[in-house]
């Protein structure tokens, strides 16, 4: 090998090294600052998210907190930078009972606000949502159990005019019929769109009121979704298992 085939040699490696390295770099700059991807492990948020969805949630919505912006420093004790959500957005957010997992709900309650079920239709305020009667949900059995399954659909309209659609697997469920909470100053009630199969605010011993600090991000994007079971590493079943009409959705 001549000097120069070498020296062209030792050129090109040491910028292919550059190269991954500005890659990586500009790579966790996005996902620290900008975009962090997460997958949907249950179903509290069918039919709106289902199992197997694998989706981007950007930092940047509701400002930087301990939660949202790794190894942060004493700065971030709170949040900073950040706005409050909107009523109906879904949100990723620390478990304030476990600040070592993550959950994905839509919020329903801001500080203040008055939320209670009853007999399964929400109210807020001392007002009932808006809600209109759908074609049932067919698919993986949002109650819980591993066969298909047909059940009860709706469309909620929240007072800011955001709609959604919500399940409900059966009359009368556990909090379908609650008390009155409401909402402390600097906290978000938050709920699942699947209402019977939900741990969610209305759970005060396992989530209740959610802080402001708590919040990672908001759900924006689909990138990948797969069918319930299917592992996605297993490209060889991405043909049949890969939900291709999900991807690249914008999440409302």
């Amino acid at each position: 090998m001549s000097v120069t085939t070498k020296a062209k040699n030792e050129s090109s490696f040491g910028e292919t090294v550059r190269v991954v390295v500005h890659a990586l770099i500009i790579a966790l700059v996005i996902r620290t600052f900008l975009f962090q991807p997460f997958n949907i492990p249950s179903g509290s948020m069918k039919a709106t998210l289902l199992v197997g969805d694998y989706l981007f949630v950007s930092k940047y919505s509701y400002g930087y907190s301990k939660y949202s912006f790794p190894f942060s420093p004493p700065l971030f004790s709170g949040r900073v930078f950040g706005s409050v959500p909107a009523r109906g957005d879904i949100a990723v957010f620390r478990l304030p009972k476990d600040d070592t997992t993550d959950y994905i709900k839509r919020v329903i309650g801001l500080p203040g606000d008055r939320i209670q079920m009853k007999e399964g239709l929400l109210h807020i305020n001392g007002e009932p949502v808006k809600r209109e009667r759908l074609t049932d949900f067919v698919g993986e059995d949002p109650c819980g159990n591993d066969a298909m399954a047909r059940v009860k659909r709706w469309r909620e309209t929240l007072p800011n005019g955001v709609s959604y659609e919500s399940l409900d697997c059966v009359d009368n469920g556990f909090y379908d019929n609650t008390p009155v909470y409401t909402v402390p100053a600097g906290h978000l009630f938050m709920m699942g769109d699947n209402r019977d199969n939900s741990t969610d605010s209305r759970v005060l011993s396992a989530v209740g009121y959610v802080p402001f600090q708590n919040l990672v991000g908001r759900a924006q994007m689909i990138f990948f979704s797969i069918a319930e079971g299917t592992p996605a590493w297993q490209i060889w079943r991405w043909p049949f298992a890969v939900r291709w009409n999900r991807l690249f959705s914008i999440v409302r």
